[in-house]
């Protein structure tokens, strides 16, 4: 059990950016606790002193309402699914509504809500035109946690969150592994964030809370991927992976996406707002740092 006075964060998916904030909080005093896939997983992240559960909708559903009934601060990051939509509102809706000591809900979304603009600027109060079910599903899920906002005065706030890299998940660890690709989009431009500007926009958050509002979590230099990966090859200096057109890659559906949808993302909220400062503006200092640790 938590003191009447520690705060609790419960994580819906412990995933990469879940873990960080997870970690974080942990690190100042906070009861961390939330969900994870597999047992295997769910051993690894109790052994940090965390309280797991499996949750795999819809073949391991767990009985979460002590659990949300403790919390203070409530994270969800896992994306919705084609057959039921947000797993986390469909299983949990109820117990999210009497979860009465709950003061900060965050839901991560993507940038990709907004769809194709040309490359131009866009922010929180661009119109969402997904172009692509996963997106659609996204910006379902988005309209289906603001009607909560509205309708119970639950503290939800949204963050649409571009490119996430940061320690393990960056471009050397795919020129390293073999799957680094640049891939030729003339006009292209897309945003990306460390994952470590992303939790401090979430402590932020959670330190001057507005429910209802929706903030872009990007860095401040849209790029082509192409010049990132071109910059990573620099740094290790190794010969760039050949550049292949856009229409000879061979890419999944969400990895077109990113490609066909063109824009570039506006950050001021964040800072406006939350008084946010990023430790990476741009792709060039966090590639630099991240390479300062690399091996």
């Amino acid at each position: 059990m938590t003191s009447s006075t520690q705060k609790k964060l419960f994580c819906f998916g412990l995933g990469y950016v879940g873990s960080a904030l997870a970690a974080a909080l942990h690190g100042e005093g906070w009861a961390v606790g939330g969900t994870c896939r597999t047992p295997e997983k769910q051993r690894t992240l109790s052994a940090a002193g965390w309280s797991v559960a499996v949750f795999d909708a819809p073949a391991v559903v767990p009985d979460l309402a002590a659990a949300l009934e403790e919390a203070t601060h409530v994270l969800v990051s896992i994306p919705p699914k084609p057959e039921i939509g947000d797993v986390v509102r469909h299983h949990f809706h109820d117990a999210l509504e009497s979860a009465r000591q709950v003061e900060w809900i965050g839901y991560l979304s993507t940038t990709g809500v907004y769809g194709d603009h040309d490359g131009n600027w866009v922010d929180e109060t661009t119109p969402l035109m997904p172009k692509f079910p996963h997106q659609q599903r996204r910006a379902e899920a988005e309209r289906a946690w603001m009607r909560l906002a509205y309708s119970a005065s639950s503290p939800v706030h949204l963050f649409r969150l571009a490119g996430i890299y940061g320690p393990g998940r960056n471009p050397f660890v795919k020129i390293q592994n073999g799957t680094a690709q640049r891939i030729d989009k003339p006009g292209l431009m897309f945003g990306r964030v460390h994952v470590d500007d992303v939790v401090q926009v979430l402590q932020a958050s959670i330190a001057r809370p507005h429910a209802g509002r929706v903030y872009n979590v990007v860095d401040n230099i849209p790029a082509s991927p192409r010049e990132v990966i071109q910059h990573a090859c620099d740094l290790l200096q190794v010969k760039p992976p050949r550049l292949v057109a856009f229409e000879d890659a061979e890419l999944s559906e969400m990895g077109k996406s990113f490609y066909l949808t063109n824009k570039r993302v506006d950050n001021h909220r964040i800072k406006s707002e939350l008084g946010v400062k990023l430790r990476y503006p741009g792709y060039r200092a966090g590639l630099d740092a991240l390479f300062a640790d690399f091996k």
